[in-house]
């Protein structure tokens, strides 16, 4: 944000250290005593941008393509290769990094492709990965759910859906993690480009009936390093986002005894309990990055050109000024984000959540957390809400 000359400049909030990623609730509420809805903060040491954390300053700007576009090009020109975000952020040749004519290929190309899914063919693939997954470690009584179980059905039926063999989408879901953790996120980001060119020349040679051949085959005739980019974006809103939507509802349903005694009661359903998590702790956090391409005032506050602008889903979601916070049943947040680039797979991610979720707890009943909910570790990160680990106990099956 500027300021006015000889006036300093107001010291911007850190969103990449371990004590934010700790209670980030917390950081929001003082964030919005000091500044407001328009925060400074720092995405890593030295990339600044503006947080968003007002409900309808949110809203705003993401149906505002004009003013606020997804473009970042002019932006990443001074940010160097071996920025830990800039992966998370630079410019692709996809919809969630164009605007206009570009962003409306992308996109169509993107959401018929999507479109072809079976739901009920993916119904059941999900409840086979879901039971194979839980008979791998039910025999020890105890599991890291997080990697266990949460991160393999994300990875299995992602990849069973891109049509995308084991070894390939393992490198992928590997350099998607460390893009994800800002760690050695410039070696993620190579494996990642490597791995998912190697899937679409795969995909040429061998179509088939799955999501990254209907791409292929789409009117919009996408070239190798675009749909290359397709792939990235699919990954990329597949495997992290989706096995935290799993784990945080899960650590939910497992902390809060009234929430877990009514699902478990058949008086609340997993769906209430993942809209509940949507709401409170979305497993993408802040995100939907504009890059404004002159200098706007939004509210009286004069955010500068090139610079991010980043939208906290969790703080917008939970804004004091909508009143009381939005709960189960309730689907008016922001986590799916909203207008041009609002997520096309929405009905998928919840779908795969919530089967998954539902066969867990059936499978486990007794289930319980491993250790006090305190001791949890959330991995640091400015774009994400994720657990490190998700341990739990249950009843080990007794065996003749």
């Amino acid at each position: 944000m500027t300021t006015a000359p000889g006036i300093v400049s107001p010291p911007r909030i850190a969103l990449y250290e371990a004590e934010f990623a700790a209670d980030p609730h917390a950081a929001y509420a003082r964030m919005r005593a000091q500044y407001g809805p328009l925060v400074p903060v720092d995405l890593a040491p030295g990339v600044p941008a503006t947080l968003v954390i007002g409900y309808d300053q949110g809203r705003r700007i993401l149906n505002d393509e004009f003013r606020f576009p997804a473009d970042p090009r002019a932006w990443e020109q001074a940010i160097p290769d071996t920025c830990p975000v800039r992966p998370m952020m630079e410019w692709r040749p996809n919809a969630l990094r164009s605007t206009g004519p570009a962003h409306s290929r992308y996109r169509a190309a993107n959401t018929s492709a999507l479109d072809g899914v079976d739901q009920h063919h993916l119904h059941a693939l999900v409840q086979r990965v879901a039971a194979d997954t839980i008979a791998e470690f039910r025999p020890t009584g105890r599991a890291d759910l997080l990697a266990q179980f949460a991160w393999p059905i994300a990875f299995r039926v992602l990849s069973a859906l891109l049509g995308c063999p084991d070894e390939i989408g393992r490198r992928i879901a590997d350099g998607m993690a460390k893009i994800f953790d800002g760690v050695n996120a410039t070696a993620g980001n190579h494996i990642l480009a490597q791995a998912v060119s190697e899937l679409v020349v795969l995909r040429r040679k061998q179509p088939g009936r799955d999501i990254a051949s209907r791409l292929i085959a789409h009117p919009a005739r996408l070239d190798n390093t675009e749909m290359a980019h397709q792939l990235v974006t699919l990954y990329g809103a597949g495997i992290e986002p989706l096995t935290n939507l799993i784990t945080n509802t899960i650590l939910k349903i497992l902390t809060d005894e009234d929430f877990s005694a009514t699902v478990h009661a058949g008086g609340a359903s997993v769906r209430e309990a993942l809209d509940t998590v949507l709401y409170r702790d979305p497993p993408l956090a802040n995100y939907c990055i504009t890059y404004p391409p002159h200098p706007v005032s939004v509210d009286g506050v004069q955010l500068p050109a090139h610079q991010p602008v980043v939208i906290s889903m969790a703080a917008c979601n939970n804004d004091p000024a909508l009143g009381e916070p939005g709960g189960s049943g309730d689907r008016a947040h922001l986590s799916w984000s909203t207008g041009p680039h609002a997520c096309p797979a929405r009905s998928h991610a919840y779908l795969i959540a919530e089967t998954a979720i539902t066969h867990l707890l059936d499978a486990l009943p007794e289930m319980d957390l491993a250790g006090p909910p305190d001791a949890l570790t959330w991995r640091p990160g400015p774009f994400h809400r994720a657990l490190a680990h998700l341990p739990v106990l249950f009843p080990a099956p007794i065996t003749a």
